[in-house]
C-alpha cells in the first residue's frame, strides 16, 4: 500500500467507523477507490466546519482550486488529492458531482436557510447524494437506471444524520430541519434564535419534527435499497451494510423519543457487527437476483443532474413502503 493509500485509510477509520466496516467488505481494487473518495469529501467538510470564523469562504474557493486542479491534466502531490485523482480518472467520475458537493458546502456557509422539505432535499442530494452517484462510478453497474436509487440512499443518510445531530448543529448556528415541519408542530420560526442556548420549550415540537423527517428518510432508503441488485454482489453487501447501520441509528432515535436534546444516537460495536451477519444474510438470499441482472458492471454514462433526475421518488414494489408527491 502506497502512503497516499495509507492517508486514505487512516481517514475513514478515524473519522468513521460504520464507513470503514462497509469498506472492508468490498473487492480490493474498488476499496482503495471507496476510500480515497470518503478521504476527499472529508476533507472538503474539515475545510469548512473547521475553518476560523470568518475563513470560511476562502476555504471553500481553496476547494474549488483544488477540484479544477484535480480534474486538470496536472498531478497532484498532496496525498489526498492524489488518491482521489486516481479515483476519478480510473473511474470516470463527472466533475459535476464533485461540484455538486460543494453548492452543498456554499450552503452552509452561506448560513441557508431551510424553508421547505423540497429545500432541504436538495442540500441532502448536494452533500450527500452526489457521492452515492460518485459511488456507482467505483463500483459499477449492471443497470444504469439504478443510480436514481444511489443517490436517494445518499439522501436518506443525510437525512438521519441532520436527525442525530440537531443539537450538535444547534451548537454551531446551524438549522436544517425546514421551516414548514417546524411550523406544524408548533415550533415557528424557531431558526431565528440560532446562537441562543436550545429553547427547552421548543424540545417537544423539533421532537414531532424530527419524526416526519425520519418518516420521509424511510421512504428513500425503501428507494435506495432497490438499486443493491444492479451492484456486484460483494459492493451490494457492503453497501447493504453501510445502509442498515445508518438506518439503525434512525432506530436509535426513535428510541429516544427524537429528543434533540437525549445525547447523539449510535450504534455500539456489537450491534454494527450483528448488523453486518444481518447483511450477509439478505445478501445471500439475494444472491440469485444478482445472476439475473445480465452484462458485466460497468460505470454510468449518464450524468445526473438535480432536481429532474432524482425527484420524486417513484412508489416502490416493496410492501409498506410509500412514495413522496
Amino acid at each position: 500500500m502506497s502512503g497516499a493509500a495509507r492517508v486514505g485509510e487512516q481517514i475513514i477509520r478515524h473519522h468513521s467507523k460504520s464507513f470503514s466496516l462497509a469498506s472492508r467488505l468490498l473487492p480490493r481494487e474498488t476499496q482503495s477507490h471507496a476510500v480515497a473518495l470518503y478521504a476527499w469529501c472529508r476533507r472538503a467538510d474539515d475545510a469548512i466546519d473547521l475553518a476560523p470564523p470568518g475563513r470560511q469562504g476562502e476555504a471553500l474557493a481553496s476547494l474549488q482550486a483544488e477540484v479544477d486542479q484535480v480534474y486538470s491534466s496536472t498531478l497532484v502531490q498532496d496525498p489526498v488529492l492524489a488518491i482521489f485523482q486516481r479515483t476519478i480518472r480510473a473511474r470516470r467520475v463527472p466533475k459535476r458531482y464533485a461540484q455538486d458537493l460543494l453548492t452543498g458546502m456554499r450552503m452552509d456557509v452561506e448560513g441557508r436557510r431551510y424553508e421547505t422539505m423540497d429545500q432541504l432535499l436538495e442540500y441532502c442530494y448536494c452533500v450527500a447524494g452526489c457521492v452515492g452517484l460518485m459511488m456507482c462510478h467505483v463500483m459499477g453497474l449492471k443497470r444504469e437506471a439504478a443510480v436514481r436509487n444511489a443517490a436517494h440512499l445518499g439522501i436518506a443518510m443525510q437525512l438521519t444524520n441532520i436527525c442525530r445531530d440537531i443539537q450538535e448543529d444547534w451548537d454551531m448556528e446551524r438549522l436544517y430541519v425546514p421551516d414548514e415541519l417546524l411550523t406544524q408542530s408548533g415550533a415557528p420560526n424557531l431558526a431565528e434564535r440560532l446562537g441562543e442556548p436550545f429553547p427547552e420549550e421548543a424540545r417537544t415540537a423539533v421532537a414531532s419534527a424530527t419524526d416526519r423527517l425520519l418518516i420521509e428518510a424511510d421512504s428513500y432508503y425503501a428507494s435506495g435499497d432497490q438499486g443493491f441488485d444492479a451492484l456486484p454482489w460483494r459492493c451490494s453487501l457492503a453497501i447493504r451494510t453501510a445502509r442498515v447501520v445508518y438506518s439503525s441509528i434512525g432506530t436509535r432515535i426513535r428510541e429516544q423519543g427524537c429528543d434533540p436534546l437525549a445525547g447523539r444516537a449510535y450504534v455500539s460495536g456489537g450491534g454494527k457487527l450483528m448488523l453486518m451477519l444481518g447483511s450477509v444474510a439478505s445478501s445471500l438470499a439475494r444472491f440469485p437476483a444478482h445472476l439475473t441482472q445480465h452484462g458485466d458492471p460497468a460505470v454510468p454514462v449518464r450524468v445526473v443532474s438535480f432536481p429532474d433526475d432524482v425527484l420524486p421518488i417513484e412508489p416502490s414494489p416493496s410492501p409498506g413502503s410509500r412514495s413522496r408527491k
